[in-house]
Order: C-alpha cells, then structure tokens, then sequence
C-alpha cells in the first residue's frame, strides 16, 4: 500500500488481534502519546498493535502561518466557532482510512481496531470514525470537537451509529473550551450515539486518571469486540 503516513509503531504482545490508531493534535507528532501505552494498564495477553501517525506539516492559519504538522489547517477562531479547511479534514480523513485498510490486510478487521485522538486528532477521530464504511471497536475523542458537520451526511454513519465513544476533556481547557467538546457530546447523544463522556480537572491535556480511565475502556472494549 503506497502513500501511508509515516507513523511509530509498538505492539503490547506478538501477533496482535487489536490495533489503536492513535491521533496526535496540533503541532505534534506520532511520538506525543507513543509513551502512553504501558501506562494504560493493558493485560499483556491483549495483543495490541499502536499506531502513531504523523500528520503532513502544513501553514496554519490561526497560528500565523506557520508550517507544523496539522491534520488541516484552522482558518479562524471565533469564540466556540471554529473555521476549518473542509477540503483538508477530507484529505487526513482519507489518509487515515488508509491506515486502518493496512491493519486489515494485516488481519486486524475494523471490528477489532479503536481510533482515538487528542485535539484536532480527535476531531478527526470523531469524523473517520463517525463516517468509516466498516463498523469499529471504538472512538476516543480526547480535547476534541466535531470539527466539519458538514462531512457527517447522514448516509455515510449507519454502520458506525452503535460504535462506542469515550470522549475526555479538561474542564480548565483554555484550547479547546469544555463547551466546545461539550457541543459534541450533546450533538451526538442527540442522535443516539453511545457516547461515554468523562471531564477531568486539567487544562489541554491528559492526566493520570483520564490514560487509567482509558485503559479499562480499551480493555472492557477490545475483549466486547473479540466476542462479536
């Protein structure tokens, strides 16, 4: 397969039956929450494969042009209200759809691989997740947002509506704004999503008890998704 995104990789046992594919956010790269994965508590049996892409660098708008690894470019900043180039969450989208068709041909079927993400790669989490043609053992949408509803027809969501989210967010986050996150949780818990949200006392960030709170999620996920 041509035109994958480079990425660190780390398997928690050898042949893994899972994969995470996990986001990074704006600014970062793959090797931000690479050193996550033995703290999430993981039985070592599990047989895990993580992936940890790095996202193209590209300008970015709101931070004055200047050239990081983006998964799209952020064109303004309004309050809550973010503007977003919708041709460039469509690209990363397909980037990372990629990524899974390679751990299926690998022999993870979607069935068994969880897509997460911190920040803009949360909300590109939500969105390939949300949208992927093939239902997924999960979502986890960390500081995230629902970055283009305008790419979530209604069509393209029928095999991902029983997917479940754990969505995570700093009620101190002065990044992405709690309400922001929050909009997204009430948007889709409207829509009968089976979404699990969890709000920590930290700002843009992760902390101790959110990485354990993922950890059982995974855990209670992967084994649901092993039986199905």
């Amino acid at each position: 397969m041509t035109d994958l995104l480079p990425a660190i990789e780390s398997e928690t046992a050898p042949h893994p039956r899972f994969a995470v594919i996990w986001l990074h956010g704006l600014g970062a790269d793959g090797s931000d929450f690479a050193p996550i994965v033995p703290y999430l508590g993981l039985p070592p049996g599990l047989g895990v494969r993580f992936v940890f892409p790095h996202a193209p660098a590209q300008p970015v708008t709101c931070n004055g042009g200047y050239v990081m690894p983006a998964w799209y470019d952020i064109t303004a900043i309004d309050g809550l209200d973010r503007g977003v180039d919708e041709a460039g969450v469509a690209a990363s989208a397909r980037a990372i759809r990629r990524l899974i068709e390679r751990e299926n041909g690998r022999g993870i079927p979607a069935r068994r691989i969880v897509l997460a993400g911190f920040s803009q790669g949360g909300a590109m989490a939500y969105t390939v997740g949300l949208t992927h043609p093939e239902a997924l053992a999960g979502i986890v949408a960390l500081s995230a947002y629902l970055p283009a509803p305008a790419l979530l027809l209604p069509e393209s969501l029928g095999p991902n509506r029983g997917t479940p989210i754990f969505a995570g967010h700093g009620d101190e986050d002065d990044v992405v704004p709690p309400a922001l996150g929050a909009r997204a949780r009430d948007a889709l818990l409207g829509q009968g999503y089976d979404l699990d949200w969890h709000s920590y006392a930290m700002a843009h960030s992760v902390c101790i008890e959110e990485i354990a709170d993922i950890g059982r999620w995974l855990v209670e996920r992967l084994r649901a998704a092993d039986r199905e």
